[in-house]
């Protein structure tokens, strides 16, 4: 188990990211989900990921312009007391036409996300809530006084910022309820100017993308077929580097390659490899892979069973890819 930040809230060391099992929905003109869904597969992925040990699960408002909750909300019944629940706010979207519309961080629109969050997730409290849009550093205080609001109301117990400006993360730190950053960490890209904020501030490093968006799962190669253009990855906006229309993306192909031997040593998948390698980067970090079947939940457990990457092994990691 680790510590979600300076709150004393225990979470499982490796989390549920239910972007992907909020099916498809659009921004900007672009897909914004991961394509169909099956929601029975992911109700029993989440109950799959239950039995595994995992505890954490992070959703969002917008994935699925809402049914990522919905369908976490029917997964959890009966468990609430059992997990810890991280969503987000602060972008606008059209439920119906299931298409993001903007931004709104003001303190009413919040108060608004927040009561329609509780009621698709069927609980009376977030235990993490998280701005999920860009906002200027003079927003700030606004924003963190709106949250403090949302504590003294016991609507939420924590707060964060999804955020990869370490200045922002740190800007929000002086939050009293404030207790975690999620930001990109994988074992391609390592941040550590935002672990440094982290253990300075003592927040949880919540780590989106730490499987590089499925590429360090295993099932992509430079032969797999093009993903369709209802994937956030088949029609990729500029921020999906790891994938280039709809297929793996070469230069991470390559990088992959020179790293897989180490990750997969000693009886580890590719995932759990590349967990491990967030896990033993920071003890602040909790990794929340996109998880939408049973078998993925088994597979991304698995790292909760395996020793920790060694420090040879982690700077080897380092060698092999120039750093």
């Amino acid at each position: 188990m680790r510590l979600l930040g300076r709150s004393g809230i225990e979470v499982s060391d490796i989390g549920f990211g239910a972007w992907a099992i909020g099916g498809p929905f659009m921004s900007g003109g672009k897909p914004a989900g991961w394509g169909d869904v099956d929601d029975d597969e992911s109700i029993a992925a989440v109950h799959r990921a239950l039995d595994l040990g995992i505890t954490f699960f992070d959703t969002a408002d917008v994935y699925g312009t809402g049914h990522s909750e919905r369908i976490l909300g029917r997964a959890l019944a009966g468990h609430r007391d059992d997990v810890v629940i991280a969503t987000k706010f602060g972008n606008t979207y059209d439920a119906s036409a299931r298409v993001l519309t903007g931004t709104d961080v003001s303190a009413a629109y919040t108060g608004w996300a927040c009561r329609a969050s509780l009621d698709r997730l069927g609980t009376d409290r977030i235990d993490l809530y998280q701005l999920h849009c860009d906002v200027p550093l003079a927003q700030v205080d606004d924003v963190l006084a709106t949250l403090e609001n949302l504590v003294d109301q016991g609507l939420i117990r924590t707060y964060g910022w999804s955020t990869d400006d370490p200045d922002k993360a740190a800007a929000f730190a002086k939050g009293q309820h404030c207790t975690a950053t999620q930001h990109v960490l994988n074992v391609f890209e390592d941040f550590p100017a935002m672990l440094a904020v982290c253990e300075m501030h003592e927040l949880a490093s919540i780590n989106r993308a730490p499987l590089a968006m499925g590429l360090l799962g295993g099932r992509y190669g430079a032969d797999s077929a093009r993903l369709p253009d209802n994937d956030v990855r088949g029609d990729s906006p500029a921020w999906v580097a790891y994938f280039t229309d709809g297929r793996p993306s070469p230069d991470f192909l390559r990088r992959l390659e020179a790293i897989r031997d180490i990750l997969t040593s000693d009886g580890r998948s590719l995932a759990q490899g590349a967990l491990g390698w967030i896990l033993s980067r920071s003890s602040r970090t909790v990794p929340i892979p996109g998880i939408r079947t049973p078998g993925q939940a088994e597979d991304n457990a698995g790292v909760l069973r395996r020793a920790p990457l060694t420090g040879e092994q982690m700077g080897e990691i380092d060698r092999l890819l120039g750093r």
